[in-house]
């Protein structure tokens, strides 16, 4: 596998310069230039729903659906009833392979990487729900075919096109805050049944609804009603990421890109709720250890999971550490981010990012980037964007790569990821990590977990 520096992917992806971003070549390739760019949709219930409608809004014609169950195949097919109807994405890659541009990738976590690695190895334009894949080597591998194919890629994590995100990234990289030292992340996630055992039996499949395509290349297992099909999944280690691996794609993208963080050297489970084989837990903080990086001093990053209103009182940062932010906003809120700064702190109040608000020394209270005094004189430096899906559209017809281009996406889903292998070795051991060589230098079998078994009839294809 190919491997990529730090300085490399900064030079690649202006992770440092906002701007560097923007720039890439004109990718449009294949298509009559005079027509709309043709979308196959996996996945249309849910997020997939709002994805298809977000694309076509921006101009694509939807030209194949795809899911598994009935039900949201023919919400879908309703519509758009000149698109294709297909269950297997497989089935609808090799079928329309000539007769669609762009894919978007809109199901569980565990078809992500498999059904990208299908339609980037065709040349296909991919904009794929976080997080991004399932896997670490999934990441590298969807990083590699995107550079290689020179395609146009965009993540769905829709704060990234948030003017108030790219504010605070500029405004933390110029120094107003100092530098960084910590990074404190949490959410009130998860929404969904964690920390639990997987039923006994098994119960009859409703009408419509494929299992066999649902479990993809997952283990086979018997459908159980109300446990992972249509919104549980995400707890359950063989079809989703948990807490960490949903939210953080959120959570962290705003400090990632203003850190600078790259690969951490240390990743640990420092502590959680009770351990089961098959889910992530109730709630769990997790640590990464940054080394120094461009001239900015090693950084410790503590990520807090578990919903307020469970029976298992969440894990949250230390009242001393977020004080300033309780009494600013008379309690702290369900989930947020706090970097501590040498000369102060930048607080973002919910999961994307979106507003950025800091306080320095000697201040009272927290004021947002945009007003705040010491913000005024620091320059735009990276463009504001026209629209989450704009950006994917744009790229797509040769302008430049959308923010959260796999580039820079992959590279913050494998960091991610590297949390939930913590989560999965369990609390109190230290997993020491070689980031470009994708493996643990002390722990066997997180090695392991960099890259799933594939179910037979399941192995990527590119």
């Amino acid at each position: 596998m190919k491997s990529l520096t730090r300085r490399t992917f900064i030079g690649k992806t202006g992770l440092g310069l906002g701007s560097a971003l923007f720039a890439g070549p004109a990718i449009v390739r294949g298509q009559n230039l005079n027509s709309k760019i043709r979308l196959a949709a996996i996945g249309v219930g849910g997020k997939g729903s709002s994805d298809v409608a977000g694309a076509a809004a921006c101009g694509l014609e939807v030209v194949g659906i795809c899911d598994v169950d009935d039900n949201p195949l023919n919400r879908m097919a309703e519509k758009y009833p000149g698109a294709a109807k297909f269950k297997d994405f497989r089935k609808m890659l090799e079928k329309l392979e000539k007769e669609c541009d762009a894919v978007t990738i809109s199901t569980p976590d565990h078809v992500h990487g498999v059904a990208a690695m299908m339609a980037m190895g065709m040349g296909k334009h991919i904009y794929c729900q976080k997080p991004l894949t399932q896997t670490v080597w999934e990441s590298r591998m969807l990083r590699n075919l995107a550079r290689d194919k020179k395609i146009a890629t965009q993540m769905g994590n829709q704060g990234s096109a948030e003017n108030g995100l790219r504010r605070g990234v500029e405004v933390i990289q110029a120094g107003v805050i100092g530098a960084p030292l910590e990074l404190h992340v949490w959410t009130n996630r998860p929404i969904w049944p964690q920390g639990v055992e997987r039923p006994q039996g098994s119960d009859p499949v409703p009408e419509g609804l494929d299992w066999d395509l649902w479990l993809g290349p997952a283990a086979d297992r018997p459908y159980k009603k109300d446990t992972y099909h249509a919104f549980k999944w995400r707890g359950w280690k063989d079809f989703g990421t948990g807490a960490l691996g949903d939210m953080a794609c959120h959570g962290v993208n705003m400090p990632f890109r203003a850190l600078k963080l790259g690969y951490p050297t240390r990743v640990e489970c420092e502590v959680s709720s009770r351990t089961f084989l098959e889910t992530y837990p109730v709630s769990s903080r997790v640590r990464f250890d940054f080394p120094e990086r461009e001239g900015l001093p090693p950084l410790k990053f503590w990520w807090y999971e578990g919903t307020p209103n469970s029976d298992f009182k969440p894990l949250r940062p230390y009242p001393e550490i977020t004080k300033d932010v309780v009494l600013w906003r008379r309690g702290l809120p369900p989930s947020g981010a706090l970097i501590v700064g040498e000369k102060g702190l930048a607080f973002l109040p919910d999961d994307y990012g979106a507003t950025c608000h800091i306080k320095l020394e000697g201040e009272d209270s927290f004021t947002n980037v945009g007003k705040h005094e010491a913000c005024q004189a620091i320059p735009q430096s990276i463009p504001r964007s026209p629209g989450h899906y704009q950006e994917w559209v744009d790229a797509i017809n040769g302008g430049p790569a959308a923010f959260s281009n796999f580039e820079i996406a992959a590279y913050l889903n494998e960091i991610i990821l590297l949390g939930c292998m913590a989560q999965n070795i369990g609390e109190g051991r230290p997993m020491d990590w070689d980031g470009p060589n994708m493996k643990s230098t002390n722990i066997p079998e997180a090695s392991a977990l960099v890259k799933r078994e594939y179910r037979k009839g399941w192995e990527p294809v590119i």
